[in-house]
């Protein structure tokens, strides 16, 4: 609970709290030239120091987000409590500015404060912590060592490997929060985090270090950019010539089906892989997870309600209910306004949910609250995800080739990273570079694979293989350019005598 003193507005109208306001201000306008806050992108975060305030309860100024950084003034920030509780929020300006509203890295900022008591965090959108993310696509982490710039990160010398984890991007910021804060505890030497083809947090145990700190980092990888360009291995204490992969050669294509080995033409190959009977068993979602959503859709509404995750599954469902109403599709109720109770509330979304379990339907709405649901029995060990027994060995040599390999599925994001990173084989997601579904489009329609093709950096569609089990998406991915291949398992629905693709019954045989 905070402490009455600190909100008091005494407290919030004294001198450490406004030299906190100012701070950021100024700060944000030393970092514009440097590009690490330009857009209106990135943010800061500061503790209001005060010696006779512990650190934990120390308030908290936030950068407002979505604004132009450099023309920020003190009074445009907002201040929270220890534990994040709103006291100050700034007031509106008028028209052309955009409305105010706190940093949307403010569940990531709070991560680092509780969990590294930091004093400070720099979130940066700088080129160079993007372009290090993308020379390895595949990478989880950025490495280097023997760099004197090193010694100005905490806890580093120059001798020492510098280790700093990389998560994939969201589309939106407090969407990275579970993703950060598991960074943040698996690497307990870290003072930052990157984001793949976003930027980096940055923290220290005052806004002096976290900026010392965030300079470093972004010299580091510049260096590491202009080492790569040159052909130098910057991971390494000898700092030799990098060693290029092999290029694999072209096998030309032969007629008819079959069953013969597919080579992946290029080291830059990307493969994009569905799960329902390509990684894993359709019965798994069929007997296992659709059934345990639909067991537990009210237990985790009803114990959930008030959360603002649930929040947002309701509105989203609500959503889509009403547009099912106004079509006529079977099973769609009305469901009542917020205010009408819990229950009666509750008693709509399972109905509804569970016509559209029973329909099958590929909607995203739907995907998102089974994902929440799924959360929770792989959290208490009530699920584990499957995948056949070829997937794990050749994901991970794909992995050590430097293949870049992703997951497009109909589930949600979250749902496939579940699966994924509770299997009997323990964590998969170490060898993934990311997740598509649906809110992409439509898995049979071609511009979803266009889509994607967009995200992935490749030359041409071309270079990407998608291996699936479902017909009509070999179809719409082949019309969008890519390579293609049918998986045959058992439980597969049969395919067209004449479907004309190349098919495989392992993953072993690409």
């Amino acid at each position: 609970m905070a402490n009455p003193m600190l909100c008091s507005q005494e407290y919030l109208e004294s001198a450490p709290v406004k030299e906190a306001c100012s701070l950021v201000a100024e700060l944000c306008r030393l970092f514009y030239p440097q590009g690490w806050v330009t857009g209106t992108g990135g943010s800061i975060t500061v503790k209001v120091h005060d010696d006779s305030i512990p650190k934990s309860d120390q308030l908290i100024v936030m950068s407002p987000s979505g604004v132009q950084k450099e023309r920020m003034e003190p009074e445009d920030m907002y201040v929270l409590s220890g534990e994040g509780d709103m006291l100050i929020e700034p007031s509106q300006k008028p028209y052309p500015h955009k409305p105010l509203k706190c940093t949307d890295c403010g569940p990531l900022f709070m991560k680092a404060y509780k969990m590294r008591g930091a004093g400070a965090v720099i979130h940066s959108h700088g080129m160079e912590s993007c372009i290090v993310t993308m020379m390895n696509p595949s990478a989880k982490e950025f490495k280097m060592t023997h760099m004197e710039m090193i010694k100005g990160i905490k806890g580093h010398g120059y001798r020492d490997e510098l280790v700093v984890p990389i998560i994939e991007n969201q589309p939106q910021e407090s969407q990275l929060t579970d993703s950060f804060a598991e960074a943040i505890e698996a690497y307990p030497k870290a003072t930052a985090v990157l984001v793949r083809n976003h930027g980096i947090f940055v923290w220290g145990d005052t806004w002096i270090s976290a900026k010392t700190q965030a300079e470093c980092y972004h010299y580091l990888f510049d260096a590491a950019i202009r080492l790569y360009q040159l052909g130098i291995d910057w991971t390494t204490p000898e700092h030799g010539p990098l060693s290029v992969p092999r290029a694999i050669q072209q096998t030309p294509a032969t007629g008819g089906l079959g069953n013969n080995n597919y080579v992946i033409e290029s080291s830059r190959k990307c493969i994009v892989l569905d799960i329902e009977g390509t990684t894993t068993p359709i019965s798994f979602v069929t007997d296992i997870l659709f059934p345990y959503a639909r067991d537990n859709v009210r237990k985790h509404l009803l114990s959930t309600f008030d959360k603002e995750e649930t929040k947002a599954d309701i509105e989203l469902i609500r959503g889509q209910v009403e547009e099912d109403c106004k079509n006529g599709v079977a099973g769609a109720v009305p469901i009542p306004a917020e205010n009408s109770g819990r229950d009666c509330v509750v008693d709509a979304i399972v109905t509804n949910v569970e016509a559209m379990i029973k329909a099958d339907r590929k909607i995203t709405s739907l995907k998102q609250l089974q994902g929440h649901i799924w959360r929770t029995g792989f959290e208490s060990k009530e699920l584990q995800g499957i995948v056949f027994e070829d997937v794990p060995g050749v994901l991970k040599k794909w992995h050590s080739e430097g293949k870049k390999v992703y997951i497009y599925s109909s589930g949600s994001r979250e749902a496939q990273r579940l699966l994924f990173g509770n299997t009997s084989y323990g964590d998969l997601r170490r060898y993934l570079c990311g997740f598509f579904d649906t809110t992409v489009g439509n898995k049979k329609e071609t511009r979803s694979y266009l889509e994607i093709a967009q995200s992935l950096g490749v030359d041409s569609e071309s270079q990407i293989l998608f291996v699936t089990d479902v017909y009509q998406e070999a179809v719409a991915a082949k019309a969008a350019g890519y390579e293609v291949l049918i998986s045959i398992r058992p439980g597969n629905a049969p395919l067209p005598s004449d479907h004309g693709f190349r098919t495989i019954t392992s993953f072993v045989e690409i």
